[in-house]
């Protein structure tokens, strides 16, 4: 009992911490219920939106009579099969992968005290890119191997095993250099992360004009091979990491005393700092390996939900998850209709609008410090 009350008070006072100069607009269940709503709207605006316009009602009666609620058949057979085989993966793909990078940005930020951390600092990105150039420029037997199972997903697995490779290598190493702290942790991470991307340059500066291309577009990012085999092959992953996240909160709320006081506490650091590492790997592996590299999602998604709901991390997370799919099902849509016919890449999108909208986060905070 004694203990309970203790762990209590301490994360009352790691809440205090952590909303220093915070003021909270909006209870967080109002929140979750006005991102719900919002990411409905997106979808509706998203599957309706491109060069074969459908209208919301056209949208519903699609749905309705796929269902068997409505017995009246589609006057405009191309608008179904538009919206079921082109534009609803799509959308259902971007809200996976926004989802899996905004919950693994705000739960990797938490676990590394540090609000400008994402899945970059444990080497998913940088082992998915490296993974997926060498499958790129590199016609090997193993490969064929892979090709025979994977078929046209040869890309994707590959570049999903790059990640979770390279973030073991980064966990293993800060155990073996140091006591396997979140310090330790970030510097192995930067040190792997920079011989990775030598290792891609290199492999880069080797390659032909086609496949710098295949590369540079790859490494753009993009949700253009969407369709429904992909968005079943990535539910799985990032809904574990969206089902799991949350349940690890609270010892990320008590995090913010410091790793020692919260080992105190009754938090298993080790276990902690496993589990978020695999679930962010899931999560960020499994969006990179479809979709390519998508920057600044699991970095200001999670900036712009902390300014609205507060740092708690039970609301933290969830959040994130929501925000992110609605930042990538908006930018979607905005990259395939911007220049149209041709397609922008999402990465570019992403990163163009993120930056001064990060930097504006940034001076908002400070001001709002004075």
């Amino acid at each position: 009992m004694i203990e309970e009350e203790t762990i209590t008070k301490a994360e009352q006072k790691a809440q205090k911490i952590a909303h220093q100069n915070f003021k909270q607009p909006l209870s967080p269940a109002w929140v979750i219920l006005i991102l719900g709503v919002v990411l409905l709207a997106c979808v509706v605006f998203s599957v309706g939106t491109g060069a074969l316009h459908i209208s919301f009602s056209e949208i519903a009666g699609i749905v309705s009579h796929k269902i068997g609620l409505s017995d009246t058949p589609i006057l405009e057979e191309q608008k179904e099969i538009v919206f079921w085989v082109i534009r609803l993966p799509r959308v259902c793909l971007g809200i996976l992968v926004g989802a899996g990078l905004g919950i693994a940005g705000a739960a990797l930020q938490g676990l590394f005290r540090n609000p400008i951390a994402d899945a970059t600092l444990i080497g998913v990105t940088s082992g998915a890119s490296l993974f997926a150039v060498i499958v790129i420029m590199v016609n090997i037997k193993f490969f064929g191997i892979i090709n025979e199972y994977a078929g046209a997903y040869t890309l994707s697995f590959s570049a999903f095993a790059g990640a979770a490779l390279t973030t073991m290598i980064v966990y293993q190493l800060s155990k073996m250099t140091g006591d396997g702290g979140v310090t330790t942790m970030l510097l192995c991470g930067i040190a792997i992360n920079a011989f990775v991307g030598a290792l891609t340059g290199m492999m880069t500066y080797l390659a032909t004009d086609e496949q710098l291309r295949t590369i540079t577009f790859w490494t753009l990012g993009s949700l253009g091979g969407a369709n429904w085999t992909t968005v079943i092959s990535i539910a799985p992953f990032v809904g574990v990491s969206i089902l799991f996240m949350p349940y690890l909160a609270k010892s990320l709320n008590l995090l913010v005393l410091g790793e020692s006081q919260a080992a105190h506490l009754g938090v298993n650091m080790k276990i902690l700092k496993r589990s978020i590492i695999v679930l962010a790997t899931l999560a960020v592996g499994s969006s990179v390996a479809v979709a390519g590299t998508i920057g600044f999602v699991g970095l200001v998604v999670p900036h712009i939900i902390r300014s609205i709901f507060g740092p708690d991390n039970r609301y933290l997370l969830v959040g994130s998850a929501f925000g992110g799919a609605i930042v990538l099902t908006i930018a979607d849509t905005i990259s395939r209709t911007i220049v149209a016919p041709a397609e922008l890449p999402i990465g570019i999108l992403t990163a163009l609008l993120g930056t001064p909208f990060f930097l504006y986060l940034l001076w908002n905070q400070k001001r709002n410090r004075v």
